[in-house]
């Protein structure tokens, strides 16, 4: 009887996984609680009407159905034993389940970090999944239908008010493509409101954004934000969030109805499970041949390990590094089926790339550094080929060529799964309820 592989997750790191031991004597199963893979660097175009939900998912199944020793399960995983090998599955149909395995393979990822103030979630959605994408997308296209049918200035201006927290590649992503959307792709389609004079405001705790760049292009980026009309405010924690808006550390409120988070994220609570040293926010403190200490049998790969580099650096939690362990991980399987020494985990440093908007962007990689124009198309290069099938790429391309030509975003729907029109939520719990009703986050 061949040997199991079960693998946790369907994300970067999972399919690298599976894929890895496509020609191996060996049984694999993967289990995701979603049926599709997410290409999720592009997950903010969704969230900001760029792309469509289809443009950048795949099935599972479908991305894995030439592999014959394969098998998908579309279940939540519940608990790790490591002691029995075994994991417990929730199944559709609400069933539990053992499943043994000879080698387990963890890429369950991480989901948003709220820094011990899970109320705010209701008031600020993070940006993980395709729900949350919709979601942002719901809220910042109703916020400007609100404003148009609004007599009072006040409420208007509130409602033309947007503030995302956390000044990474997410947060600045997401601020200059809100930016483009009001400056360019709306600023026709209002009678009563001129969508240009819409505030969007970037809020950072620490005294820079972009902090894995250089502070050259640091300062460039904040540059282009600015020439967005996109307000930069570092140095500046949020101590209170609320259906208002935010409150500042300074004591300053920002009357917002519309507020993105992209501040922090904290790793899948399975991680508490395997009975490991976790750091401060919750990944597993893995091997240099990413097993788990004490188990060589059990490995962690993507966003849930923190690998450390022999010069001290963390490996960073994106998708190249998740590919590479997933890689890495499949290879030290074949390694200990063929009775073969296990190496020890190198990343390597393709760079880093972050855009802000139309022929906007950063790019970093070793000596070399760009931002602007030339930038973006290698940022734009760069994603289209990294999407999982051609179809994306064609979809995407599409999309972008449409967007680029015509200063419009395609899919400016207002997506809800009871109601075609929704204001933002009235309260954290009303908010959690909506949430819940659409996609669930991947654990």
């Amino acid at each position: 009887m061949a040997p199991h592989v079960l693998v946790i997750g369907g994300g970067f790191a999972g399919l690298e996984v599976a894929k890895g031991l496509r020609r191996s004597e060996v049984d694999v199963t993967i289990v995701d609680r979603e049926n599709h893979h997410l290409f999720q660097p592009l997950l903010y175009q969704v969230a900001t009407a760029g792309l469509a939900p289809s443009d950048i998912a795949e099935p599972i199944r479908a991305i894995l159905s030439r592999q014959h020793n394969l098998e998908v399960r579309l279940a939540e995983v519940k608990a790790i034993d490591p002691k029995h090998r075994r994991v417990r599955v929730q199944c559709m149909d609400g069933d539990e389940e053992w499943m043994q395995y000879d080698k387990l393979v963890v890429a369950a990822g991480a989901s948003h970090s709220y820094f011990g103030h899970p109320e705010w979630e209701g008031f600020a959605p993070g940006l993980k999944t395709l729900g949350d994408a919709l979601e942002m997308r719901r809220r910042v296209l109703s916020a400007f239908e609100r404003a148009e049918w609004t007599e009072s200035e006040t409420e208007r201006r509130a409602l033309t008010t947007f503030v995302i927290v956390g000044g990474g590649p997410t947060g600045v992503e997401l601020a200059g493509a809100i930016a483009e959307i009001a400056l360019r792709t709306l600023r026709k389609d209002f009678r009563k409101i001129d969508t240009t004079r819409a505030r969007v405001v970037l809020v950072e705790a620490t005294d820079k954004i972009l902090a894995a760049f250089h502070p050259h292009l640091q300062k460039q980026a904040i540059d282009q934000l600015e020439d967005l009309n996109v307000q930069v405010r570092l140095n500046t924690p949020v101590t209170k969030i609320d259906e208002d808006g935010v409150v500042l550390a300074d004591g300053e409120r920002i009357a917002a109805r519309t507020v993105l988070w992209a501040a922090g994220v904290a790793a899948s609570p399975l991680a508490r499970q395997l009975g490991v040293p976790l750091d401060r926010t919750g990944r597993v403190m893995v091997e240099r041949d990413l097993s788990v200490p004490g188990n060589p049998d059990v490995f962690v790969v993507g966003d849930l390990a923190a690998v450390t580099e022999p010069d001290g650096k963390l490996v960073p939690g994106v998708a190249p590094a998740a590919q590479q362990m997933g890689r890495f991980a499949a290879k030290q399987i074949r390694a200990d089926l063929a009775g073969k020494t296990r190496n020890e985990f190198r990343y390597v440093d393709k760079g880093s790339l972050a855009t802000i908007g139309r022929t906007k962007a950063v790019f970093e990689s070793g000596p070399i550094r760009m931002s602007g124009f030339l930038a973006w198309l290698l940022w734009v290069v760069v994603h289209i080929w990294s999407l999982i099938s051609l179809r994306n790429r064609l979809l995407v391309m599409v999309r972008w060529a449409w967007a680029w030509f015509g200063y419009q975003q395609s899919v400016r729907l207002i997506w809800h799964p009871s109601r075609a029109i929704a204001g933002p939520p009235a309260s954290g719990t009303q908010a959690a309820t909506r949430q819940g009703a659409g996609l669930a986050a991947r654990p």
